[in-house]
């Protein structure tokens, strides 16, 4: 069994957060000399400039390099390296996807077949491995819930990912979310995962943040979505009742769902599609508000921030928690509202 201590905890972190900070440089003049930027062509852009693309691949080597390079430092057994790959090797692949949507910008449709393709994968895996936490019981169910939440979390980051820092700012929130309790439960393998992608998020925005010098693109975007989707769902929180249990994942990503929601809900309500970009995403409503870029990433980050902090206290207490979620609730619905009901631009 796979058991960490506090100084190995240190160790993934300070070495993705260094590994993932000399990488980013690097993969930044690669993507300028190979002309993979972000050009401000479209109405929904908030930058001026053409940004380079890349940083996800930056992320996802750091992860990579970091998590195998662990467990064979540490001569774990063959099963730990079948359990990271069974997580790490869908996730890369839908990251490959992101990397030649940022290289060639593919059509919508096809990324949505990928992140299936993955999804089913993924559900696959963890209902045949019998990881994922509190499963409703029924195993076709249980795969369709997979599916959704797998594609759906990975596009909700994708989606987020639309403002200098914000969307590796809220990874970030959640990915330590999801070590305090995993950790607290003793959870060795996904702690170790968890505390890695927090640092490689910390790593990142030293040069992601406002103003950005380089965007993770859909190759880190969709890495991630992938990776907090599944980590989320291999959760096993020691609460009593099944909707706490359920709601927890939802409240460590609760920021971006909201995004998706609120953006996807107002497109269909204005006729127009989905997947078409549009200045409806909660980093552009803020703007319009007058927040800055740095103070929109802010007041998202404070949002998670909150949410996450709600999903840990209903994870590591002990008695009656109907009174923090009713609250958790009530809060994300007012959010939801609030956003929903702001004016819309394309």
């Amino acid at each position: 069994m796979l058991e960490l201590t506090n100084i190995d905890y240190f160790y993934l972190f300070t070495g993705i957060f260094f590994i993932v900070g000399f990488l980013t440089p690097l993969m930044r003049k690669f993507a300028i000399s190979a002309d993979i930027l972000d050009r401000p062509v479209h109405a929904h852009k908030t930058h001026e400039n053409p940004i380079p693309y890349l940083g996800g691949v930056a992320i996802i080597i750091g992860i990579l390099l970091v998590s195998y390079g662990g467990l064979i430092y540490q001569g774990r057994s063959t099963s730990n390296f079948w359990t990271a790959s069974s997580l790490l090797i869908p996730a890369s692949i839908l990251g490959f996807i992101g990397f030649l949507d940022d290289w060639k910008n593919l059509p919508p449709f096809p990324r949505f077949i990928a992140q299936s393709i993955a999804g089913v994968l993924t559900a696959s895996i963890l209902i045949a491995t019998d990881t994922i936490g509190n499963p409703s019981g029924n195993v076709f169910l249980d795969a369709l819930i997979t599916v959704i939440w797998v594609v759906g979390i990975s596009n909700s980051i994708n989606f987020f990912d639309n403002l200098d820092g914000g969307a590796a700012g809220t990874v970030a929130a959640t990915s330590l979310g999801l070590f305090l309790i995993t950790q607290d439960n003793g959870q060795y393998f996904l702690s170790a995962l968890s505390i890695t992608t927090f640092g490689a998020m910390l790593g990142f925005l030293l040069w992601n943040k406002s103003p950005a010098r380089i965007y993770m693109g859909d190759a880190g975007a969709l890495f991630l979505g992938m990776l907090v989707s599944v980590l989320a769902l291999r959760l096993n929180p020691e609460v009593d009742g099944r909707t706490a249990s359920f709601a927890i994942p939802l409240l460590l990503l609760a920021i971006p769902i909201l995004d998706t929601s609120v953006a996807v809900l107002s497109r269909v309500r204005r006729r127009i599609s989905p997947f078409q970009g549009g200045r409806d995403h909660l980093s552009h409503r803020l703007m319009r508000r007058g927040f800055t870029k740095r103070g929109s990433a802010y007041a998202l980050w404070s949002l998670s921030a909150i949410f996450v902090a709600i999903a840990v206290t209903l994870a590591t207490s002990k008695g009656d928690t109907n009174l923090i979620l009713g609250l958790a609730i009530a809060f994300w619905l007012g959010l939801f509202l609030l956003f929903f009901n702001s004016e819309d631009s394309d």
